[in-house]
């Protein structure tokens, strides 16, 4: 167990550092972010939606058969907490629209990183193959997920030192936070006790991809955009068929 506590350590801190290194390159490199983030948004959208749904979610169907409705809650409940939070935001500041176009997003992908930090800890408990399947499409998403938090709170009217400070707490701080606090919890708990809380994170996965990545990308439509979710879904396919 020891082991495993810092492997899920040493890779939610990874997923902080790709975060960072997203918001780095977008502030240095602003044309080059640009131009190819719909790419990291469609590559990862492909991995996290194929590895949960190929791997992640029949493991934790096959830990407890409530499963499907715990991925249905984690799916819903992350939908939501996005709808809650952007009626609250707008109704208590409505002369702060333009701040809200960045404070929303980078509230959202807090939670987001957050509850990945609680993947790492959940993936990593089940087996090493769960929790790197769980890596790899979620680091790769992190990357553009700094990006995306950075551009929308400069564009939301804070300024650019502000706005590298405020994404790094948001997007990056709190992926090795939530496995932190999580990883004592997820470590005592039974077997189908964790095999909800699998299916949970494995619903919050397909959010990410399905509604937040893929919708963003489609919107740009980038001529190379579906190569890049199919080098995604193939990736994930590869692993999962390796390990069989």
């Amino acid at each position: 167990m020891e082991n495993t506590f810092w492997t899920a350590l040493a890779v939610s801190t990874l997923a902080a550092l790709v975060t960072s290194l997203g918001i780095y390159t977008i502030r240095r490199f602003a044309d080059w972010g640009h131009r190819n983030t719909t790419y990291f948004m469609c590559f990862a959208a492909g991995v996290l939606i194929s590895a949960s749904f190929l791997h992640i979610i029949p493991k934790s169907f096959s830990m407890n058969p409530q499963a499907p409705i715990w991925l249905l809650v984690g799916f819903f409940g992350m939908h939501l907490f996005n709808r809650f939070l952007t009626a609250f935001v707008c109704e208590r500041d409505p002369d702060k629209k333009e701040y809200a176009i960045g404070v929303v997003p980078m509230l959202g992908i807090g939670f987001h990183s957050f509850i990945d930090g609680f993947i790492y800890s959940i993936a990593f408990t089940v087996s090493i193959l769960t929790g790197y399947l769980a890596t790899l499409g979620m680091v790769l998403h992190e990357f553009p997920e700094g990006i995306i938090t950075y551009l929308l709170l400069v564009r939301g009217g804070f300024r650019e030192r502000s706005a590298m400070l405020m994404a790094f707490l948001a997007a990056a701080a709190t992926t090795p936070l939530g496995m932190l606090v999580s990883y004592p919890l997820i470590s005592t708990i039974d077997r189908q006790s964790l095999g909800a809380m699998l299916a949970l994170s494995a619903g919050a996965l397909v959010y990410v991809g399905a509604t937040h990545l893929l919708p963003i990308a489609e919107q740009e439509h980038k001529k190379f955009s579906l190569v890049a979710l199919a080098g995604g879904v193939l990736v994930a396919v590869v692993i999962v068929a390796s390990k069989l």
